[in-house]
């Protein structure tokens, strides 16, 4: 018998008990069996679906979703734990010292005028406690792992506190026009497709930090109006009696014409 007390209502310590029993002897073999490795993939989905709660606007999603994230990181805690490197309150000891660490306008005498200042002082603070001496080094240390949309935003961020930036929303437009026409030469055989294509998107993110707009959240948005502009088209080909796959590249842009007036 696991040396268990069942409740009404379970907190953070009872969690840690229930990874503890789940990955110790006679607990669940699949849990047993995991490393970081083995549920990486995990921790991303279970963000992203945290993510996906914030924008449904559910507190009880929410509530659901935070959970799977808090069960990722006391599994992770436990599985160092086991290893004798550190545990779940040596996580939450070194976020605590970050965040007063981050806050001397709160935890200290520092005065700000605003969140402005606020977030001048947490890049300053963040370089000197990563020992990032210089801006590049501060460029290297975003998060391979980030959705590359984002990455290329915080990077663009970080190089434009250093002076490295466009003046106006202009230069960063006539960018994308330059890295569109280089992407045709490269796709004419003058150059290297994936790079150019790539080139053209990190300058298409430069656009969005431009006016403000969240580049994920913009290209989201575009893949929803797309899935929607898209159901129009087949509901209009099943309504002529017609499978899209017969119709002409003419005969689909002039649904996908028609679809985008609906709408």
């Amino acid at each position: 018998m696991i040396d268990f007390e069942y409740k009404s209502s379970y907190d953070v310590d009872d969690l840690r008990h229930i990874v503890k029993i789940l990955r110790g002897e006679g607990g669940c073999p699949w849990d047993r069996e995991q490393t970081h490795e083995s549920i990486r993939r995990e921790m991303l989905e279970e963000a992203y679906e945290v993510v996906e709660a914030i924008d449904e606007g559910s507190p009880e999603h929410l509530k659901e979703e935070l959970g799977d994230v808090l069960l990722q990181v006391v599994f992770h805690s436990d599985i160092e734990a086991d290893a004798g490197r550190f545990d779940l309150d040596a996580v939450a000891d070194r976020v605590s010292q970050k965040l007063i660490l981050r806050h001397p306008h709160v935890f200290g005498d520092v005065s700000v005028s605003g969140s402005g200042e606020v977030l001048q002082n947490w890049d300053k603070i963040k370089r000197v406690e990563k020992h990032q001496e210089t801006v590049t080094s501060s460029l290297e240390a975003v998060a391979r792992s980030l959705p590359a949309l984002w990455r290329a935003e915080k990077i663009q961020k970080k190089a434009a506190k250093a002076g490295f930036d466009w003046p106006t929303a202009d230069g960063a437009l006539n960018k994308v026009s330059e890295e569109l026409s280089e992407l045709r030469d490269a796709m004419d055989g003058r150059g290297d497709v994936q790079e150019e294509l790539g080139d053209l998107l990190f300058a298409c993110v430069n656009v969005a930090r431009f006016v403000k707009a969240d580049p994920e959240v913009s290209l989201k948005g575009a893949c929803d109006k797309f899935i929607g502009r898209f159901r129009a088209v087949e509901e209009m080909a099943k309504g002529s009696g017609r499978e899209l796959d017969a119709m002409s590249p003419q005969e689909l842009d002039q649904l996908w014409e028609a679809a985008k007036a609906q709408r």
